[in-house]
C-alpha cells in the first residue's frame, strides 16, 4: 500500500516578573528531546492494560513501504489505531496512534519501526484525548477558536502538542507585521513564525520534533480564521451571592474594558497596586492593555449591579507554563471575590489542559496565599529574593476533566 492509497483508505484497526524570578522559570522551562523510553514520564501501569503510544516516522515514498511499516508492528503485536500522513520533498513522514500490549517499552516498536524502513523516529506515551481523529480534532478547535479569541494560543498548543508559544506586538506599534516575515508566515524546522491577526508575530517552538508543512498550513488556516473574525468574547456571564448576601456578576474582560479597569486602579490603595504588580505603583496602568489582550490569556472581571468592576483575574499563557494573578480593589477585598476568580481561572486552566497554575506574589499577601490554598490542590512553594511563587498542580483534575468529557461523548 502506499501512502496516496492509505489518504484514500483510512486505517480502521488512532504555555513578567522581577529578573530574579525571570531566572528562577527559564531554569524550569528546558525544552530537551525526550531521554526516557518511554519519551514522556511513564503512568502507573495496570496489570493486563493496554498502551497508547503516539509515534512518528519517516519512510521513502514508495511501493510497500507503509505495508512494511504495519507489518513490523503487527509481529510486535501492536494495533495501529490511525494513521495520518505528512508529505515531504523527500518522503513521507507517518504518524500513527498505536496500542500496544502493557509492558512493551518504546524501543521495541522503535526498533521494529526502523528495521522496516523508518528512520527519525520519535515516540512518546498517547491518552484518550488523542483518540479523536486528526479532522475532528481541527474542526472542534476551529469552532472553539471561532467563538473566542483567546482560544487560538490554547488551538495552537492542542493542535501542535508540547510546544511553547510566543505572542510578539509589532515593532512599530502600528500593527504591520515584523520586516521580513512573509504574508504566510515561515517555518524553519523546529521553528514557526505566523503573522498575528492584529499585527507582530506568533512563534510557535517545539524543539523535540520539527514541524511539518502540513501542521504549518493547519496551524496558518486557524490563525487566519482569527484574523477574519476579528475581536470576540463569548457572551455568558454568571451572578454570584458573597456571604453577606451582595450580588456580583462574573464575566469576560478584554481590551475594551481598559477604561473601566484603569478607573478601577485609581480606586485601588498603592499597598494593592504594589502587591499585585511586584513594582512601582506609577506603572500599573502600563501592564493593562497586555494583560487584558486575549492574545495572552483569558481575563475574568468582576462587576457591581450599576456595572462598576471591582476586580479582575487574569489567566496567563507563559511559554508552556501558566500564571493566575488576581487584582480586588480595597473596598471588596476579603469578601470572597478574589477566592471565587481563583476558582473559575482553575477551572478555566483544567479545561485548557494544563498541567499547572502559578501565582507570584509576596509572603505578606496572605489573601492570595489563603486562596490559593483554599484550592484543595497540591501546592510547591518557592522564594526567590523575597518573591513568593505557588505552584498548584492540576494533574488529577485534569484527568478527572477528561474522564467525564469521554463519558459524555460516550453517552
Amino acid at each position: 500500500m502506499t501512502h496516496a492509497e492509505a489518504d484514500r483508505h483510512p486505517a480502521t484497526s488512532w504555555r513578567k516578573v522581577a529578573a530574579a524570578f525571570h531566572a528562577w522559570r527559564t531554569r524550569r522551562q528546558e525544552h530537551a528531546p525526550p531521554t526516557s523510553d518511554t519519551g514522556s514520564p511513564a503512568p502507573e501501569q495496570v496489570p493486563g492494560a493496554n498502551t497508547l503510544w503516539r509515534m512518528r516516522t519517516t519512510v521513502q515514498e514508495e511501493p510497500g513501504s507503509l505495508a512494511a511499516l504495519c507489518g513490523a508492528l503487527a509481529a510486535q503485536r501492536v494495533d495501529i489505531l490511525s494513521l495520518q500522513t505528512h508529505p515531504l520533498a523527500d518522503g513521507t513522514v507517518d504518524e500513527f496512534l498505536l496500542r500496544g500490549p502493557d509492558g512493551l517499552p518504546a524501543s521495541a516498536i522503535t526498533t521494529a519501526v526502523e528495521s522496516a524502513g523508518g528512520t527519525d523516529t520519535w515516540i512518546e506515551r498517547a491518552d484518550a484525548h488523542d483518540l479523536v481523529d486528526a479532522p475532528t480534532r481541527v474542526l472542534g478547535l476551529a469552532a472553539r477558536t471561532a467563538l473566542d479569541s483567546a482560544e487560538l494560543p490554547l488551538a495552537l498548543r492542542q493542535l501542535l502538542g508540547r510546544c511553547t508559544i510566543r505572542s510578539l506586538p509589532a515593532p512599530t506599534g502600528d500593527g504591520r507585521a515584523p520586516e521580513g516575515l512573509a504574508v504566510e508566515g515561515a517555518l524553519d524546522d523546529t521553528v514557526m513564525r505566523l503573522r498575528a491577526p492584529e499585527g507582530g508575530m506568533i512563534i510557535v517552538e517545539r524543539p523535540y520534533l520539527p514541524f511539518t508543512p502540513t501542521e504549518f498550513a493547519r496551524a496558518r488556516a486557524l490563525v487566519e480564521l482569527d484574523a477574519r473574525l476579528g475581536p470576540r468574547l463569548p457572551h455568558g456571564r454568571d451572578v454570584f451571592t458573597l456571604a453577606e448576601g451582595s450580588d456580583i456578576t462574573v464575566r469576560r474582560a478584554d481590551t475594551r474594558d481598559l477604561e473601566a479597569a484603569r478607573a478601577m486602579h485609581d480606586r485601588c490603595s498603592p499597598r494593592t497596586l504594589k502587591l499585585r504588580y511586584h513594582g512601582p505603583v506609577r506603572d500599573a496602568d502600563r501592564y493593562l492593555n497586555h494583560l487584558l489582550s486575549p492574545r495572552y490569556g483569558r481575563t475574568l472581571a468582576v462587576q457591581t449591579a450599576s456595572g462598576r468592576i471591582v476586580g479582575l483575574g487574569h489567566l496567563l499563557w507563559d511559554g508552556d507554563e501558566t500564571e493566575v494573578a488576581l487584582l480586588v480593589e480595597d473596598a471588596w477585598q476579603r469578601r470572597g471575590v478574589g477566592a471565587e476568580l481563583l476558582t473559575r481561572l482553575v477551572a478555566m486552566a483544567v479545561e485548557a489542559r494544563c498541567s499547572s497554575v502559578y501565582a507570584v506574589t509576596q509572603a505578606s499577601n496572605t489573601g492570595m496565599v489563603a486562596a490559593m490554598r483554599g484550592l484543595g490542590l497540591p501546592l510547591d512553594y518557592q522564594v526567590e529574593e523575597g518573591t513568593l511563587v505557588i505552584t498548584a498542580r492540576l494533574g488529577e483534575a485534569v484527568v478527572r476533566s477528561a474522564e467525564g468529557l469521554g463519558s459524555a461523548s460516550a453517552s
